[in-house]
């Protein structure tokens, strides 16, 4: 006859254990997460901000005249080209961060108008080169929300950016904010050829474009609308985005407010 194995009684206390053992290497994942990020951030921006300095300096002979016109005119490809990869670079980071869930938020009072004025001036150069038009609604008495400030503009200035990006030459972008049941309702709203509703979804996959690779017009990763989709969300809020062909894209966020 076969013996039983002996009773063998559970340690309440296992599963406490395990849990906070779980616990223990969430948090240095998190940790390692951030010091990746902060490693590939230093060693990534710090030749590029080299390069876009100096390049600079170059192009606008800052330190004498060049011996030949197309130096100055390369010397500025130079300092564009690493404009361009800083800010993808910065892109690519900031996905990082929010999708690792590694983003340290400081939510508070912040107030709209400030922000747009932050995000509009560090787009001047773009706006005024595409010499489209910015209308703010009720400029100077837009609502306040309850937001990380940082995050607010960078929310801004991606979809400010990807308006003015897809409107016409000499197109107009309308940037509206509103209290709704108790929130703010932030409205962006471009000229452009508008999209099928179907092909929204896709917008707010990382690395997706509105247009065909091979066609499309526009430079870009496609992570503006992702990450700002993303940034809403860890501050409470939401993206959502309406558009029809002919019709432009109207790109709603929906923050928290006092």
């Amino acid at each position: 006859m076969a013996l039983s194995a002996p009773y063998l009684p559970s340690d309440p206390a296992k599963p406490r254990r395990a849990e906070g053992a779980r616990a223990r290497r969430g948090l240095a994942m998190d940790e390692q997460k951030r010091s990746f990020l902060r490693m590939v951030s230093h060693e990534l921006r710090t030749p590029l901000n080299s390069i876009i300095g100096f390049s600079e300096i170059i192009s606008r002979e800052l330190a004498g005249p060049l011996g030949s016109p197309q130096y100055k005119e390369y010397a500025e490809h130079v300092r564009q080209s690493g404009l361009k990869l800083l800010r993808l670079v910065n892109q690519v980071l900031e996905i990082a961060r929010l999708e690792g869930h590694v983003t340290d938020l400081e939510v508070m009072p912040e107030a709209l108008d400030h922000a747009v004025d932050d995000a509009l001036d560090g787009l001047r150069d773009e706006i005024e080169a595409r010499g489209v038009r910015v209308t703010v609604e009720n400029q100077g008495g837009l609502p306040s929300v309850v937001a990380d400030p940082r995050g607010v503009r960078t929310i801004l200035t991606n979809l400010l950016q990807n308006a003015v990006t897809f409107s016409p030459e000499g197109g107009e972008v309308r940037l509206r904010a509103r209290l709704l049941l108790g929130r703010v309702q932030i409205e962006i709203e471009d000229d452009g050829e508008g999209l099928d509703p179907a092909d929204i979804p896709r917008l707010l996959r990382p690395f997706e474009q509105g247009q065909n690779a091979l066609t499309r017009s526009t430079e870009g990763a496609g992570l503006g609308l992702p990450i700002v989709s993303l940034l809403a969300q860890a501050m409470g809020g939401a993206l959502r985005l309406a558009s029809e062909p002919g019709q432009g894209l109207k790109a709603m966020v929906i923050l928290p407010t006092r």
